[in-house]
């Protein structure tokens, strides 16, 4: 073995275990009960994502600020968060019923609520990897926030430079500033960042929103404000966790309650003795697959499909939405919004009620005769979230005395993933799942294959998968091992092993489903994390998302519709 190869798998070595100290840590700071990010108990933490340098978190052991990361991250918590000492992570307690105002996340279904000036409570319902999310995004905040104080402080007592002076007077300012006064304080904003005028130009326009034209500044302004606090006044920023959630986290109780408030409706529908079909996959494709050409069906005769689904994301065109939406709720869809805190919204069809003739997915000679499934499909879960909520909706119904159990057909799994080797909206069909950081791989026969979606104009890979602890963590030393392996990964997300090991364990272990159900599983690429530039930081899928996700999910109806 040459000495590349053994610096490569060192490097490898050290991220995983920078990794599993994260872990280690965050699990006990959790039973401990609370953590200071900045002070002794958070330094285990800060050390190892600095060790690790997440693609995500691009230039974070660097002296520059890392602006891309800042955005990713800032878009998954709640605003107001860079300007709040208290951060208290907390169960479902009652807040949604009191005066405060839940704050949504724009990239991040979770409730949050503004407690006071100092304050900001965010609650956790998906269980342990929205909690590793949050600290991970929270030590990555913290740190940059270090950066601004160390570039801004003359001297011990709190002594600021002319560039920080300048930032606070445009932040504080109660005008609207012109474009004048915004070029001079993005000036002095790049020095005190590290980053040139024009970055700063550019990263102003990505964080400008409508309800804040000046995010960017004033995100900067405040992380460097508490940051400047802790190190002047010893005045700690502090993560805390409620006695409540620390109680709750494990034992399945918004799962639960999702699946049991599904069971009632399919019951109350005469749908539970019914063959079922579980879609995990957005809250569009399925519906859009089945009743677009039957809803726009005069624009179904002039376009292309696919270009038909291209216009309908398009932002402008809501009413297209709303069309198809209304004639899907006409011809058998029930929509279930979520109301137990697991934010996964679900769509139920009643195939017995659509008139496949007016559609153009394929339909075999025998569907006709069969007793007609339903389609169940159900919003993304997150991480360790998919093995709580499949597993409780496989388990039997209680009702009254009687269990009864759910005729499920088939499990299919659609989501977006990083790839390996490929691009943006390539597809990728796994094999089996290998779990991160454990000795766990689950080989599966999946029913989808490369055969089937080669020919299409996207590029189609077939091998393993990891399923990660957290995709905020994954840097290239690791997943060049994986790629390099004999394992034959080729990508990475977080569900995959969750799921099926929920499906294992109702199909093989509990008997409570068809031991040979049929499981499909396939992705499409959103990132690839072993390309600078082109990792969840550096943007969304745009268009290109479009056919990857259309394909996939008429090939799963199809083959539903076609035993």
């Amino acid at each position: 073995m040459n000495k590349r190869k053994i610096h490569e798998r060192t490097r490898a070595q050290e991220s995983s275990n920078a990794i599993e100290r994260m872990y280690v840590t965050m699990r006990h700071l959790f039973n401990r009960g609370f953590y200071k990010p900045m002070g002794v108990s958070g330094e285990t933490l800060r050390e190892s994502l600095l060790l690790l340098r997440p693609e995500i978190y691009g230039s974070i052991s660097e002296e520059k600020a890392e602006l891309e990361g800042l955005l990713y991250v800032i878009d998954r918590l709640p605003e107001g968060i860079e300007e709040c000492t208290f951060i208290n992570l907390t169960s479902d307690e009652g807040y949604g019923n009191s005066h405060f105002k839940p704050i949504i996340p724009p990239k991040r279904r979770r409730n949050c609520y503004r407690i006071d000036e100092e304050q900001m409570n965010i609650e956790i319902t998906r269980g342990r990897s929205e909690i590793y999310d949050i600290l991970t995004h929270l030590t990555f905040l913290f740190i940059e926030s270090h950066k601004i104080s160390k570039r801004v402080l003359i001297d011990e007592k709190g002594s600021t430079t002319r560039d920080w002076i300048k930032l606070e007077k445009a932040v504080l300012s109660k005008n609207k500033l012109t474009q004048q006064e915004r070029e001079i304080a993005i000036t002095h904003t790049a020095n005190i960042l590290g980053r040139t005028f024009e970055e700063l130009t550019n990263a102003h326009l990505k964080f400008t929103n409508k309800a804040q034209p000046e995010r960017l500044l004033h995100i900067v302004y405040w992380l460097g404000k508490l940051a400047i606090e802790e190190v002047v006044n010893n005045n700690k920023r502090t993560v805390t966790f409620s006695p409540v959630l620390r109680e709750r986290l494990g034992h399945h109780l918004y799962g639960e309650i999702w699946a049991d408030n599904i069971k009632e409706v399919l019951k109350k529908k005469k749908l539970l003795g019914r063959p079922i079909h579980v879609i995990s996959a957005n809250m569009h494709s399925v519906m859009n697959s089945i009743f677009a050409p039957i809803a726009l069906k005069t624009m179904a005769v002039k376009k292309d499909i696919f270009d038909i689904y291209e216009t309908i994301g398009k932002k402008e065109n809501e009413n297209l939405r709303n069309k198809i939406t209304r004639e899907a709720l006409q011809c058998g869809m029930t929509y279930i919004e979520d109301t137990s805190g697991t934010n996964i919204d679900v769509q139920i069809f009643d195939t017995a009620q659509i008139d496949f003739s007016k559609t153009d997915i394929k339909i075999g000679s025998t569907f006709e005769d069969d007793e007609k499934p339903v389609i169940f499909v159900m919003d993304y879960a997150f991480g360790e979230q998919a093995y709580e909520t499949m597993d409780e909706l496989l388990k039997p119904y209680n009702d009254g005395d009687e269990k009864v159990l759910l005729n499920i057909e088939s499990v299919s799994i659609m989501g977006k993933a990083g790839i390996l080797e490929g691009g943006k909206g390539d597809i990728m069909i796994p094999s089996a799942h290998i779990f991160e950081g454990t000795a766990d791989n689950y080989p599966f026969k999946n029913e989808l294959s490369r055969a089937d979606l080669e020919g299409q104009g996207v590029k189609v890979f077939e091998g393993s998968m990891i399923s990660v602890l957290g995709t905020s963590l994954q840097n290239k030393e690791i997943l060049k091992f994986f790629y390099n392996s004999t394992w034959n990964v080729i990508g990475l997300e977080m569900e995959g092993a969750h799921y099926q090991k929920a499906i294992q364990a109702a199909s093989k272990v509990r008997g409570s489903i068809n031991p040979n159900v049929k499981v499909r599983y396939a992705y499409y690429a959103s990132d690839n994390p072993l390309e600078t530039g082109s990792t969840l930081a550096s943007g969304g899928l745009g268009t290109s998302g479009v056919k990857p996700t259309y394909l996939i999910t008429r090939i799963i109806l199809q083959q539903i519709f076609n035993k």
